[in-house]
């Protein structure tokens, strides 16, 4: 991967010179991380004109799952606790006579960014945006390799989960078992908090899992991810608790499923974000569950769990090809239940069989 990253850095390196900077500071972890290799707590990257610079705030771990410092990049590491990273890293270009420097002004504080200021009074800033974020939507075969192991982890925690009995545990209880399961089975750990609903809290997204236990004849709802290598996966199935599904159950299923593939089957390179969302949403909508969807559909996933694109009403852009993203509708209904399902997938075009599943746990209803 160390050519890789000196690839990257060679593209933002361009980007960076043809908006007039001489020289970048990364600073959010996930940036730092796909540009270096590695993102120590706080550490940031020095985009420099013939060096790049990895200032960290104490000696690297070799023991932290999933990363590796570029051989071509130069270690800085701060005696003790010498001050913030990022001021020390634009201290070492103030003899170096560099005029311009772009930093991430969406992820820098308002002191930090005066404190920089300070130490470079001459130095021009500029921001870089979103410029790295834009360069980690499309993704090379080893970055989708690794977003593909996670979906495989997940899928056999989530697998593993449904062979055991249900009922009477909590929500609470599923989720810490989940997220064990996808350490075990070689996962860094979870992608995001796990999510696990039941019953009434069933099909609401991003439900944080209670004491309440699971019941006969109850939705449940599970959302969960593991991280490998850095790279994430997300899936959510909905299951029916021991007894065949009841007739609300089936149609509201059926709907949700239906909804799902209209949005899978639009991922095409070259499709408008916002059409896969509308492909998704139209699907709910026309049997009269317009109101309390989430506010997309769907959205990229690599080193963070939510990335660009954004597949929602008033996304722009189109999609790549070797974009990994979600599909994930749900319709909740209060006080009743509700149903989410939830797939990774790989932007393909229609020559290579079209969009690549990654989270295969069967979409059946089934009665557990």
């Amino acid at each position: 991967m160390s050519e890789m990253h000196a690839i990257r850095r060679t593209r933002l390196r361009e980007r960076c010179s043809a908006a007039g900077s001489a020289a970048a500071l990364i600073s959010r972890p996930a940036n730092v991380r796909y540009l270096a290799g590695v993102a120590p707590r706080d550490a940031v990257l020095l985009l420099g004109p013939d060096e790049d610079t990895l200032v960290c705030p104490g000696p690297l771990d070799d023991r932290a799952p999933g990363g590796r410092l570029d051989e071509s990049v130069r270690l800085h590491t701060l005696p003790g606790s010498a001050g913030d990273p990022a001021v020390a890293a634009v201290g070492l270009l103030t003899d170096r006579e560099v005029p311009s420097l772009a930093v991430e002004e969406h992820h820098l504080t308002v002191s930090r960014h005066r404190a920089i200021r300070s130490v470079a009074p001459r130095v021009r800033l500029g921001d870089l945006g979103g410029g790295v974020e834009q360069l980690r939507v499309v993704k090379d075969e080893e970055e989708i390799s690794s977003i593909r192991i996670a979906a495989e982890i997940a899928d056999q925690a989530l697998g593993e989960l449904l062979e055991s009995i249900l009922v009477g545990r909590t929500e609470r209880h599923l989720a810490l078992e989940l997220e064990r399961r996808l350490v075990d089975h070689g996962a860094d750990g979870p992608a995001f908090p796990t999510s696990v609903g039941t019953g009434p809290h069933s099909g609401r997204g991003g439900h944080r899992p209670t004491d309440r236990r699971v019941e006969e004849g109850d939705f449940l709802s599970v959302c969960l991810g593991a991280t490998y290598r850095g790279y994430r996966c997300e899936i959510g199935r909905t299951f029916v608790i021991g007894t065949a599904p009841a007739d609300w159950q089936i149609e509201l299923y059926d709907l949700v499923f239906a909804a799902q593939r209209a949005g899978r089957e639009a991922l095409t390179p070259g499709t408008a974000c916002r059409d896969v969302d509308r492909a998704a949403r139209q699907v709910l909508a026309s049997a009269g569950h317009s109101e309390g969807l989430p506010r997309a559909v769907g959205h990229g996933v690599g080193l963070e769990i939510d990335e660009d694109p954004q597949l929602a009403p008033a996304a722009m852009g189109k999609l790549d090809a070797c974009v990994p993203v979600t599909v994930e509708p749900g319709v909740h209904l209060p006080g009743r239940g509700g149903v989410r399902i939830d797939d990774t997938l790989v932007v393909r075009p229609e020559a290579d069989g079209g969009p690549e599943l990654l989270t295969i746990t069967t979409k059946e209803l089934l009665a557990l």
